[in-house]
């Protein structure tokens, strides 16, 4: 039987890259959080849902990333249950090109119409409040991403997302974990550390009934890369030229991957820092160029 493990009550999660929350509405129903990769992660959950004779009512994404939308064209084929999406993330299900062509800045060439950066596309509907199983709260998470949110179900089981990463996927991923909005994500961690719940399920760290040391260091991170560009744009150098710099500092390897979802990240913690006054860009020779401002 597919291994399934209890959070609390009628919450469950399916371990894996990225945890698939599983929660019990009725005494045969239940619905899903996120779908993992791809169709071995959607057959995954679906077996481990059958194998205790349930049946799939609905799967609520937290957001739009790859992995967390992989396996809703399986899932939605297989038994043609409807699929909710916070708000601008719908549109990504519904189209992922457009996610893969937001991460690359212009339509994505071939090494990036794969798997972990293109899902296959789903019917997705906008999550609302109304859809929700009764006595489950929407708790929005932005930051990572555009409107990704999380959930809090009637056992006070918080499913996290990508809210926090652990100390080891910080180490072991790119070192520079994906934003969108530096900003914003330090204003959600900020309002995380001081959330409670009888458990926290994030999607790639250790399951915890206590999250405030864990959100403590994936702000330490943020702080750590702003640093680390401050001290590289005491110069002015055009993003190329600070990506070069970045990957040499943390040890990384470019190829196509790492440098859309580096640069990427990169881009938004430029941008943060403009609103924020710290750099400012300015155009020197048809190259557009970063710089600190003068403290």
């Amino acid at each position: 039987m597919e291994e399934l493990i209890q959070a609390k009550g009628n919450s469950y999660y399916l371990p894996g890259i990225t945890k698939i929350g599983v929660v019990k509405t009725a005494e045969d129903k239940v619905v899903l959080i996120d779908s993992g990769l791809d169709d071995d992660d959607g057959a995954r959950a679906l077996r481990a849902i059958t194998e205790r004779g349930w049946s799939l009512q609905a799967v609520f994404n937290t957001h739009s990333h790859a992995d967390h939308i992989g396996g809703n064209a399986y899932l939605q084929k297989e038994t043609g249950c409807p699929i909710y999406v916070p708000d601008l993330e719908c549109d990504f299900v519904n189209h992922p090109i457009l996610e893969t062509s937001f991460f690359y800045g212009g339509f994505p060439p071939m090494g990036l119409r794969r798997q972990v950066f293109l899902a296959e596309e789903s019917r997705a509907l906008p999550l609302t409040k109304d859809v929700l199983p009764e006595g489950w709260e929407i708790l929005p998470f932005p930051g990572h991403w555009f409107n990704m949110a999380g959930f809090r179900t009637a056992d006070d089981v918080v499913y996290l997302a990508d809210l926090v990463l652990s100390e080891q996927a910080m180490a072991r991923r790119s070192k520079i974990p994906y934003l969108v909005d530096a900003g914003a994500y330090l204003e959600t961690l900020e309002t995380a550390r001081h959330m409670q719940a009888a458990l926290f399920v994030p999607g790639h760290a250790d399951v915890t009934a206590d999250i405030s040391e864990l959100v403590q260091k994936n702000m330490d991170k943020i702080y750590e890369i702003r640093d680390c560009l401050l001290e590289i744009l005491k110069q002015p150098l055009s993003v190329d030229q600070i990506l070069q710099k970045v990957f040499r500092k943390y040890g990384l390897l470019m190829d196509l991957a790492q440098y859309v979802l580096i640069g990427s990240t990169i881009r938004s913690y430029l941008a943060w820092l403009e609103a924020e006054g710290k750099i400012r860009y300015i155009s020197r020779d048809n190259l557009l160029l970063w710089v600190r401002t003068k403290q």
